[in-house]
């Protein structure tokens, strides 16, 4: 009894230690025992130091060729065994072509963090100092082994008393600690040996391993995963095509968490997906807006949709599991990314030079007109002569050769969502071989900045259509076009938010460039104006475009429509 006793007591105090991740607490606590730095020292640099001699071999028999792939899967290999902190360190690499070839990228990508379960009595012993109860009674009925084992934890299917199915994740025992030692190790790397490195890092190594480590701890405190999983089921609660488990906090804890049991299959399942009747492409479609919506709309988005974490649910819809890595983006960053991707349909690359500083992926004080070309050259190849060839990994793959070239760096933030859309494409092509993530989100950004309602969305619509003062009226109608190609969207509403947008104060500015474009180059153009009217004359019939105009007319005052007839009739 003592010993279990013993045992709670060490579980709580691991608990205790290091929550939230602190550079400064796990370096006070290891400076007393250089006994388990040394060890674990010894186990990395064995490792990875045999690894950069045969790298070092390889170059002095002139043999780096020949062996490039069989090195990387080497490497791969080599951070599997080293455990969970190095396995997420291949991972996020595997994000960095700024900062890895091209090889080890193709190798890291494939790294999977897949591990042998722990012993039952000590996840079952951790669910009992966890919950305060035994697990007899937390669950009617629970799995006697794991149904999947990863790196951080392990799975068990059960039962509650109440009769509903869930899923219980269970933290692998002496997992913080690990972890705290690895990031220490790295820390003091970083320190004494950082600037030796020849890698296009932008900043301070120390704060790269900082902000893992605070990621990391993060993705480790499953009640911060369960904070996450309800306010992604908030951003997708009038979704009908997003499914996300319930939580049950009753039954959860900092290493334990219990969430509803989703019954469907991986979406690299796809003898069963078809099976059921269901039709991938719309699967693949569900995904990839549904990742847009994250990044575009919401800003709070999961930053690790591996097969493991997403399914095909029984009747059709997207199941998200896993949100121990999520992210949140400011409203500045969800804009400009959306006129990134415009930028890039409409080879605006001055343009997308410019975002890229906004981002971060460039310094303020960078010289961009040298690498407007450069960006010309490798984005006008990606995407080809269609939208549709447009192919995101190639772009990635790209990028690697770019960046040992220019002075770009990826933004911590940028990595994970890079390695979101890595991911998702390459999850939609094993349902879809033909898939082509530009044909879905292009349309979703057209329409997102057509009909967004926020003055900061008007602002990026405006800056599209407009460039160097002039009016771009293929661009105009490149958007009408790919945003009716949206299932669900519908040119009148957005006519009317156009028309109270161009009657309000806000859109004086867009009248009188508008003037200015129907009659620039000394000439009416009316030619553009026939070729919009016939993209839209299908929906908007007179009547209707009338009913739509005087709904408009109505939101406004009629102080503020008064005041801008009278300018409008002044400035002519």
């Amino acid at each position: 009894m003592s010993r279990h006793q013993d045992s709670q007591t060490d579980r709580k105090r691991e608990e205790t230690q290091f929550t939230p991740y602190s550079a400064e607490a796990i370096a006070q606590q290891y400076r007393y025992k250089p006994w388990q730095l040394f060890g674990r020292a010894f186990v990395i640099i064995w490792s990875l130091g045999l690894f950069l001699l045969s790298l070092l071999w390889d170059k002095w028999t002139k043999q780096e060729e020949a062996n490039k792939y069989r090195r990387a899967s080497e490497l791969r290999q080599i951070l599997t065994r080293l455990g969970p902190t190095f396995i997420k360190v291949g991972q996020a690499l595997s994000t960095r072509p700024d900062l890895v070839r091209k090889d080890f990228l193709d190798e890291l990508v494939k790294l999977q963090d897949q591990l042998p379960p722990f012993d039952n009595d000590v996840a079952f012993a951790l669910i009992e100092t966890e919950l305060g109860m035994p697990v007899e009674k937390a669950y009617r009925e629970i799995s006697p082994t794991p149904v999947a084992a990863a790196s951080l934890g392990q799975v068990y299917k059960a039962i509650l008393p109440t009769g509903e199915e869930v899923a219980v994740k269970v933290q692998r025992p002496g997992l913080r600690a690990l972890l705290s030692l690895d990031l220490y190790l790295m820390r003091w790397a970083a320190q004494k040996f950082g600037r030796l490195l020849p890698l296009n890092l932008g900043h301070d190594l120390t704060l790269i391993v900082d902000e893992f480590g605070t990621k990391l701890f993060e993705e480790i405190d499953y009640q911060n995963e369960g904070r996450n999983a309800e306010k992604f089921a908030t951003n997708f609660q009038n979704n009908p095509e997003v499914k996300v488990p319930s939580i049950y906090w009753r039954y959860s804890g900092r290493r334990v968490l219990t969430l509803e049991w989703i019954d469907g299959y991986k979406l690299t399942d796809t003898e069963n997906i078809k099976a059921l009747g269901l039709d991938p492409n719309n699967i693949v479609k569900i995904g990839v807006t549904s990742g847009l919506q994250q990044l575009l709309e919401h800003g709070f988005f999961h930053a690790d949709p591996h097969p493991g974490n997403l399914f095909a649910t029984f009747d059709g819809r997207m199941a998200y599991i896993d949100f121990g890595m999520m992210d949140q983006l400011e409203e500045e960053t969800k804009e400009t990314l959306a006129s990134c991707v415009v930028d890039l349909i409409n080879k605006d690359y001055e343009n997308l030079a410019s975002n890229f500083v906004k981002l971060g992926f460039l310094t303020p004080e960078t010289d961009i007109k040298p690498i407007i070309p450069a960006l010309e050259r490798v984005l006008g190849n990606a995407i080809g002569q269609r939208v549709g060839d447009f192919n995101f990994r190639t772009i990635t793959d790209d990028f690697s050769e770019l960046m040992y070239e220019y002075p770009f760096r990826i933004p911590a933030k940028f990595a994970l969502i890079i390695r979101s859309l890595v991911t998702q494409e390459g999850l939609a092509l094993t349902l879809d071989p033909n898939f082509k993530i530009v044909q879905v989100a292009y349309p979703y950004v057209a329409k997102r900045l057509l009909t967004g309602e926020s003055p900061q969305l008007r602002r990026r619509l405006l800056d599209v259509l407009f460039k160097d003062g002039k009016f771009q009226w293929q661009r105009l109608e490149n958007m009408i076009t790919m945003a009716r190609s949206e299932s669900n969207f519908d040119l009148l509403p957005t006519a009317q938010l156009g028309i109270t947008f161009l009657l309000s104060e806000e859109g004086r500015y867009l009248r009188r460039q508008l003037l200015l474009a129907l009659t620039e180059d000394d000439r009416l153009h009316t030619a553009e104006v026939q070729r919009l009217w016939g993209l839209i004359q299908g929906e908007l019939q007179p009547r209707r475009l009338l009913d739509v105009a005087m709904s408009a007319f109505r939101e406004l005052s009629s102080q503020g429509v008064a005041a801008v007839l009278p300018r409008e009739t002044s400035s002519r």
